[in-house]
């Protein structure tokens, strides 16, 4: 399996890794960071945004009007895939009916696992709409997971439980691999949106406090157009449905608990993510270099926040590729 590491096409972040270049040539390049007009004297609530602004930097589809269309692509998809390939396994890996999830085999035998936890603003998305990527991961030669898990909505607006059984759902993996014919030393993760957020708070979990598990189950994760530090977020229009506290806010910002971080990581984002995932992606990719892990910073060209997710369904797509090569 090759690690998560240094590539010249990638926004390098220097000096952190030695890991082999793999990287798509095609993601090179600095963005321009989106200008965000400047607020009102006296209004500013986050930077230089007003209430407006933030609100809209934090709701993707105030910058990607196509997202309707998108999300009826991963569902039809994942349909086709299924056609192909076969239903998945379902397996529970808590005592609610919500705590499950699909097991997508490979033939290989002693495999590695990939899991994927998807976004949904906390709020949406489930398993069945997210098997597009599992015939590039299983024709590669491992196993594809996909968990369910509670809404924020049905969890009373408190993201912990949310939180939780994410981390229990890649623990399960890791204890069951061995009787599914996978290899549990070879897990690795990728998320998008909201998912990345919860991926995030499981990497810089205490795995051997909390499960008795190795610091670093998870071997190398992909985290895509993700939330890591919730204060921002906070201020913004999500909390409407999201009821942050102080408590939430510090437990669950995994840019506060780099110490913990024991995964490689690939941060992505697609230019045209709203500003605020934007910058999200770009402080947490530079907080994991700074805290001395391995980390590279990956944009996706003329994309916006659900194309490219899109791409991890083929071994040719800007994150397809890099997930082929992380399951090898």
């Amino acid at each position: 399996m090759l690690g998560l590491g240094g590539a010249a096409a990638a926004m390098s972040l220097g000096g952190c890794a030695t890991i082999k270049s793999w990287l798509p040539a095609y993601l090179g390049g600095t963005p321009a960071r989106p200008a965000a007009t400047p607020a009102a004297a006296g209004s500013r609530i986050w930077l230089d945004m007003d209430q407006k602004q933030l609100d809209a930097a934090y709701d993707q589809a105030a910058y990607a009007p196509n997202r309707d269309t998108v999300l009826k692509r991963y569902e039809a998809e994942s349909e086709r895939v299924r056609a192909r390939i076969g239903a998945p396994r379902r397996f529970s890996y808590g005592s609610e009916p919500i705590e499950a999830l699909d097991w997508y085999a490979t033939d290989r035998p002693n495999a590695p696992v990939h899991i994927f936890l998807h976004g949904g603003a906390w709020r949406g998305g489930t398993s069945k709409e997210y098997g597009f990527p599992a015939e590039l991961v299983t024709r590669a030669g491992a196993h594809y997971v996909v968990p369910d898990f509670v809404s924020v909505i049905d969890a009373g607006g408190n993201l912990q439980p949310m939180a939780d059984q994410v981390r229990r759902a890649i623990a399960w993996v890791y204890r069951h691999a061995r009787r599914h014919g996978a290899d549990p030393e070879r897990i690795t993760l990728s998320a998008h949106s909201s998912g990345a957020h919860l991926a995030a708070v499981a990497l810089t979990s205490d795995w051997w406090q909390d499960f008795n598990l190795p610091k670093n189950l998870v071997k190398n994760a992909l985290l895509c157009s993700g939330l890591y530090d919730l204060r921002p977020v906070r201020l913004s229009s999500r909390s409407n449905y999201v009821k942050f506290t102080d408590a939430m806010e510090e437990a669950l910002s995994p840019q506060r608990h780099l110490d913990r971080l024991a995964t490689p990581l690939i941060i992505a984002y697609a230019s045209g993510d709203t500003p605020e995932f934007q910058r999200q992606s770009r402080d947490f990719a530079a907080a994991v270099k700074a805290a001395g892990k391995p980390v590279q910073l990956l944009v996706g060209q003329h994309y916006n926040h659900f194309e490219l997710l899109e791409t991890m369904g083929s071994p040719y797509g800007v994150l397809g590729e890099v997930v082929g090569r992380m399951v090898k």
